[in-house]
Formats: structure tokens, sequence, C-alpha cells
């Protein structure tokens, strides 16, 4: 076989007994020393998953490229039930009702636009699908201390509104309030005189119709984050990503990542959490049934409330009727099973000129910066018998799935299971450079507030704030070539 027909066939398996004829699993995920040309792989972060179409709008929608033709056709049914809209009950569509009676938005696609990533609402605009509040308060008593060591529960809810502030209802009932976002504006200098400017937001809560919320409130605003690699993320190895842990900072460097452990409804056990902003879900089969059940108020298998995140103290909430058919759960277990697997393999797009000469150059600056300390580039993930697709990839995330203080700057000041109110989980960045053309705006870290990647790169701060200043230090042409190799991604 000609070195063509090896390199297409190691790219068609990318299997570690085909790539460790050169070298181990270790030597493999080792971050690179050498910026004069790629590195090979590079172009399919998500391994034979990666999909090699055009990128367009749907760039974040296509299926495992590796899948086979049945299990796409489980993929296309997902899809199908990701997008569906969901009424509220009694309908004689009884496999699309049990909306709400409280919620955020009537479809999963509603708020991960074309599987993308979603954004807060415009300046005194009250349309915030694709953002949502979360709630909860400090521990009241000795039970509620107890309750949360245990690890049962990640945080405890208003005694009111629950864990989120749902600004929808269905008909004859209010909805819980309505949410607004407005911003304050502040500069940072860069070097070679330059400037950019920094918004701050601020999250205004109004018409709240069901009393006042708890005195010692504490709210997070999230938008919706893209959906593509999930089922990879879900399959790196556990070993792998707890070894990247310094809690004590133990080499000095100045990054202490720590692993989330969280309550999985799925296992029955505090286990490694993953999913979410703050790594609060530990399996996407909890994170699916969650988002079900809060955002839209259906009941699931893991998740039997019919009333979502309705409140005792919600009484007239309680009394609508709910889309519950003799005991069996608003989503079905084969609606559930479909969605899981769509989630699973919504494929990760190739990179794009990745042996162009800045982006090059902008990889090396990455790395020199010291950003790949948090945002891990590879792992190759086990052997995975029941997600084939997933079984042994070579990926590139630029994620090492753990908890940072980022700073004061980016804090909610919000706890969630292990993480506290500084703390969030290093968002993967593959993808990241789609979002303008997949979702037409450029706005990302937890609550949408950075307008472009140099502004996200300059809300760092805590553990990040070394890299930071080193983007602050450079100069304009090479912050170009940062952003632009991260735009590649």
């Amino acid at each position: 076989m000609n070195n063509v027909g090896l390199k297409m066939l190691l790219v068609s398996s990318l299997y570690a007994t085909s790539i460790s004829i050169h070298a181990s699993d270790a030597d493999i995920v080792k971050p690179t020393t050498d910026f004069s040309a790629a590195e090979i792989y590079e172009a399919l972060p998500a391994g034979a998953l990666t999909h090699r179409k055009v990128a367009n709008a749907d760039a974040f929608s296509h299926a495992s490229a590796n899948m086979s033709f049945e299990r796409e056709l489980d993929f296309q049914l997902g899809n199908a039930f990701f997008t569906k809209l969901w009424v509220s009950s009694p309908s004689s569509t009884q496999s699309s009702d049990g909306l709400g009676p409280l919620f955020n938005a009537r479809a999963c696609q509603r708020c991960h636009i074309k599987d993308g990533r979603g954004h807060p609402p415009d300046v005194n605009d009250i349309n915030s699908v694709s953002m949502l509040v979360r709630l909860s308060i400090p521990a009241q008593n000795k039970a509620d201390l107890n309750l949360l060591k245990s690890g049962r529960v990640n945080s405890l809810p208003d005694p009111v509104y629950g864990h989120q502030l749902q600004d929808v209802s269905i008909m004859g009932l209010y909805s819980e309030g309505q949410i607004a976002i407005s911003y304050t504006e502040s500069k940072v200098e860069l070097a070679d005189a330059q400037t950019a400017s920094l918004r701050k937001p601020k999250l205004v809560i109004s018409s709240l119709m069901y009393g006042e919320l708890h005195q010692q409130i504490m709210m997070s605003a999230r938008v919706a984050p893209q959906m593509i690699g999930l089922g990879l993320l879900e399959a790196i190895d556990e070993k792998d990503i707890l070894a990247q842990q310094d809690i004590l900072d133990s080499d000095g460097d100045g990054i202490s990542g720590k692993a989330n452990h969280v309550w999985s409804e799925e296992h029955q056990v505090v286990t490694l959490g993953r999913f979410g902003l703050k790594a609060a879900k530990a399996t996407l089969n909890d994170q699916n049934q969650s988002a079900f059940n809060g955002d839209i108020g259906l009941s699931t298998a893991l998740f039997p409330n019919p009333y979502g995140d309705c409140t005792p103290s919600q009484k007239e909430c309680l009394k609508m009727p709910t889309g519950v058919d003799n005991g069996n759960a608003e989503v079905s277990k084969e609606m559930l099973e479909k969605v899981l697997h769509y989630t699973r393999n919504l494929a990760v797009p190739a990179r794009r000129n990745v042996s162009n000469k800045n982006v090059l150059a902008g990889k090396k600056l990455f790395y020199q910066s010291a950003c790949i300390a948090c945002h891990t580039p590879k792992y190759i993930t086990p052997r995975v018998t029941a997600q084939p697709e997933q079984s042994r990839q070579l990926i590139w995330p630029y994620s090492d799935m753990l908890l940072h203080d980022m700073g004061d700057g980016l804090a909610d000041n919000r706890p969630e299971a292990l993480a506290n109110g500084r703390e969030w989980r290093t968002s993967p960045l593959w993808g990241i450079g789609l979002t303008p053309l997949v979702n037409g705006h450029s706005q990302y870290l937890h609550d949408g507030r950075a307008r472009n990647i140099l502004e996200a790169i300059l809300w760092h701060g805590g553990e990040a704030e070394k890299s930071k200043q080193a983007v602050i230090e450079m100069s304009k042409f090479e912050r170009v070539q940062l952003v632009t190799f991260i735009k590649s991604l």
C-alpha cells in the first residue's frame, strides 16, 4: 500500500491499533512543539466522525460521518423529536402534548438554534428564547447543608420559582416573569496603542407573578451551548480527565483545575460531571432528560414529574392538565432513545485552513500563552462497544473538561455541586469559528456577553489571568493571528 493509501486507511478508521504502529496513545496526544506544519489528522477534529461537507448554515446538523445507514435513520428520527413543537394538554395529538405548564421553549431546537449556540436577548427585549436564568439559594439549615454535602442535589431551588425562571406558560396560567439584559461598557488597553471594549451585563427580572424571589436569591444567566461532539465528550476516558486535576496547584503554574462530581439520575450514583456550563450533569442522558423536564415542562423516565419546575407554592400550576397517559411519561422511551442517539452523533465540522501560515502562527501563540493548560487539545477515546461511532477516535475538543476559577469578571456567584461561584467548566472550542455562519452572531461565553473572540479572551481572569495578559501584550498582528487560529477550530 502506498503512503496515500495508508493515510486514507488511518483517516477512515483512526483506531489506535493502527495509529500505534508509529506511536503510543500518550505520544499522540502530547501537545506539539512543532508549528511549521499542521499535525496529522488535525483537520479532522472529531476523528472519523468529522463531517467534511461544505460549511454552511447547517454545519452543526450533520450526522457522524462514520455512521451506518441503519443508524443514520435513527439519527433522523432523533432530529425529528429534537425539533418537534410540543403542545399543551389535552390535545388530539397525544404523542405531542404535555407542554409546561411553565416552560422556556416549546422545542429543543428553539434554544439550540440549528444545533448551535444561543444568544442573550437584545437590550430592552424580553424575548429570551435560547437564554434562561438558573435560580438557587444558600443552605438555610443543617438539613440543607447535609443534602448538598451528600451530592444528591447540585443546588437548592428558590421556594417559589424553583430551579430556573420560566418566562412562558400555557394558556390560563401566568408565566413566572420576564428576563431582560442591559450593559455597561469598559475599555481595555492593549499593546500597539490599541483598545478593546467589554460589555458587562446586568440581569433584570421583572413582572414576577408569584411573589418575590428569595432574599438570598442567586441567579445565573445561561445561553444554550452548541450541540456538536457531545458523544465524544461523553466517551473521553474518565481517568484522562481526572489525571489533569491539580486542585492544590502542586506544579505552581497558577492552574488548578478540578472535576465536578454530581448525582447521576441515570446511574443513581455521584460521578464525574461533564455536561453543562459548570459540568453539573454526568451523562448526556441526564442532560437531555433534565432539559425536557426543566426547559419544556415534560415528564421523562428519569424526571417523572409532569409539572416540570412548578413548585408547591404555585398551586394553579399544579392543577393544570398534563400529557401523562396511563402512568406513561410524556416523552416516551423511544423518543428519549432517538434523541440520545441524535445528540451523541451531531458531527463536528472539519477544520479550515489548518496549514495556513497565519493559522499556524496563531496556534503557536495559543500554545505559548499557556491556553492549552485548560484547553487541552486532544484525546484518544477508549473502546465503547455501545457507541461504535465514538470508539477509539483521535479527537481535538480543546477542553480539559474541568472547572477553573475564571475571576471576578465572569463570576456568577452561584455554586453548583462542587463548582463555586467563580468556577466554570472549560468550554470545548471545536466549531467556534462557524458560529456566525450557523447562528448569525458572534456572541460567546456563558451569557453571551462577548461580541467576538477577542472580547471572550479579555474576559478571562483568575487562573487564566496570565494567558490574558500575554494576549494583551501581543502586537496587533499577533492578536489577529491568534484569533485566526481559534476561528479555524
